[in-house]
């Protein structure tokens, strides 16, 4: 087992970002991929013209890519203000509006994983009072991609770069899918275990995995320290994507790092060509 026993998309929003957004699905082709993913590309707005949604998608079809993975509005990404969806007033606004936006336009590519990004604790608001509006969020969230056959991914991030989020850690993040899962009786909240993210929280992945690859709906990668690609840090990462496998994960792998100063396409030399292909 190893790299290429794996299917792995590339995260357009993180890769690729040295091209317009509607040229990004062309060049991971040309790299030779087959599935892509973004997070919400249009950071100002949850509710783009309908033209720009026609020619993200014809970029995508016309490359002849798959689109794997879609974030719901989440606020200016990458950034510290991450997250929505329980950030009470406008930003909770913001997110509801994108709901059935996201929903559909991954529907109209077959997408069928969103992920739903926690927001920022808010100074002078209850911890309470944010969590309660981010389950009700998660839960029209939830009921919409369901429609679609979709699932709602929940994601820890990592307390050194996300200090206000309350979701850093696997625990964390599960409790919620939990909880989400039981209110709609639906069973589509998954876990998208981030190995960066955690590793930069201290967790013990191995045990991570052993514990949460059953309520596991995504993985995504990049090495630490760094958030580079495979290789230029020091985490296992072909080894715990192996144990990932063996525990029954046979989902998605993200490439969600940092190219560093070398063009995108060049920072894949880790993966030979002939396994960027997903089978």
């Amino acid at each position: 087992m190893g790299f290429a026993d794996q299917r792995f998309n590339v995260n357009l929003s993180i890769l690729f970002t040295e091209l317009p957004l509607l040229e990004r699905p062309a060049a991971a082709a040309a790299a030779g991929f087959t599935a892509v993913e973004l997070w919400w590309p249009w950071i100002d707005t949850p509710t783009p013209e309908q033209s720009e949604l026609d020619a993200l998608k014809k970029a995508i079809e016309d490359a002849g890519v798959r689109l794997t993975g879609l974030n719901f509005y989440a606020g200016k990404l990458p950034g510290p203000d991450r997250g929505a969806l329980s950030i009470p007033g406008e930003e909770s606004e913001r997110f509801r509006a994108n709901i059935d936006v996201a929903v559909d336009f991954a529907d109209s590519l077959g997408c069928k994983a969103l992920n739903a990004l926690y927001g920022n604790r808010v100074e002078g608001v209850d911890p309470a009072e944010q969590d309660a509006l981010a389950l009700e969020n998660l839960l029209l969230a939830a009921r919409a991609a369901h429609r679609i056959g979709a699932i709602v991914l929940i994601e820890a991030l990592n307390k050194p770069e996300s200090p206000l989020c309350p979701l850093v850690s696997a625990p964390a993040a599960v409790g919620v899918v939990d909880k989400v899962n039981e209110a709609t009786g639906l069973g589509n909240a998954k876990f998208l275990m981030d190995l960066y993210h955690l590793s930069m929280n201290g967790e013990d992945l191995p045990a991570v995995i052993e514990r949460y690859t059953a309520k596991t709906g995504h993985v995504q990668i990049a090495d630490n320290p760094g958030r580079g690609a495979p290789g230029t840090g020091s985490l296992p990462l072909e080894d715990l994507l192996d144990q990932l496998r063996k525990a029954g994960y046979d989902g998605w792998v993200g490439l969600e790092y940092k190219p560093g100063d070398q063009p995108s396409a060049e920072s894949f030399a880790w993966l030979p060509r002939e396994a960027r292909a997903a089978r």
